[in-house]
């Protein structure tokens, strides 16, 4: 039975471990929350308490972490790096940091393939059709960590490193309407969507696993853009929220970002399209 680690089993993470158990496999999955470690132990996941935050007493992470993470990483061939840049309030942190930290411990471990989760925040906001092939630009901070980070798995030849740049995330339970209902003057109506449903996030990572396609990157984007002003008016609609107000004196962004690499390499079919 195949081993794969998640590090970070949270909104995306725990319910991909949940479907790669169905599709069976065996899972280590970690947590920066102790009241999660019994939730993900119930559903079949080998949980693993692990916060790479700095200490002072043991600069950088600490010694504890560190045992944490050669035991979340024993026996896995696979690595799912799934944890978002906190680059904001009182607590933020360096994300580079957190990769140049782990990758020692990777280079250790059984791992022979990592998978690492990043955002088309990486491309910025350019007025353009974005395909893998363009050079990453990114005009914010956590999106310029992003890079560093990609470059350091992908430049590393002790593992594979494939990434996968999401767009904004999408469930049941997530969608920026919620945010946005009621507010005014909210800025590029005309700039087109660049979601993904969590159920294609999903989707698209197990046939990457299948098809062994790795030291690749690719744009995980729902092949649906219309305008942030259509949809969030459709939205609101279909949810009975007050829907926001535009500002249409600037001009809006227009990037576009393409998702044929996965549809073409991966043979993959967006199904959730429509939900989004």
């Amino acid at each position: 039975m195949t081993k794969i680690s998640i590090l970070g089993c949270g909104w995306l993470g725990f319910p991909l471990a949940k479907a790669m158990i169905i599709k069976g496999f065996s899972v280590n999955g970690s947590t920066t929350s102790t009241e999660k470690i019994s939730i993900l132990k119930e559903s079949g996941i080998n949980p693993f308490l692990i916060n790479i935050n700095r200490n002072e007493e043991n600069p950088p992470f600490g010694k504890s972490t560190s045992g944490q993470v050669e035991a979340f990483l024993n026996e896995s061939t696979i690595l799912i790096i799934d944890i978002p840049p906190k680059l904001r309030g009182e607590n933020a942190e360096s994300f580079v940091d957190k990769i140049a930290f782990l990758i020692p411990f990777i280079e250790k471990s059984t791992i022979e393939k990592v998978l690492f989760i990043s955002s088309t925040s990486v491309y910025g906001e350019a007025n353009l059709l974005v395909t893998e092939e363009t050079k990453p630009d990114a005009d914010t901070e956590s999106g310029k960590q992003l890079i560093i980070a990609e470059e350091l798995l992908h430049s590393n030849t002790n593992f594979k490193t494939t990434v996968l740049r999401f767009g904004g995330l999408i469930g049941e339970d997530r969608n920026p309407i919620k945010f946005l209902s009621g507010k005014e003057n909210v800025e590029n109506p005309d700039a087109p969507i660049n979601f993904i449903h969590q159920d294609d996030c999903i989707g698209i990572i197990l046939k990457i696993i299948a098809s062994d396609s790795w030291n690749e990157t690719f744009n995980g984007v729902a092949p649906f853009h219309p305008s942030r002003e259509e949809y969030y008016t459709q939205k609101a609609a279909e949810k009975e929220l007050t829907p926001p107000k535009f500002n249409h004196e600037k001009e809006s962004f227009k990037k576009v970002v393409s998702s044929a690499k996965i549809e073409t390499v991966l043979d993959y079919c967006f199904e959730k399209v429509q939900r989004l």
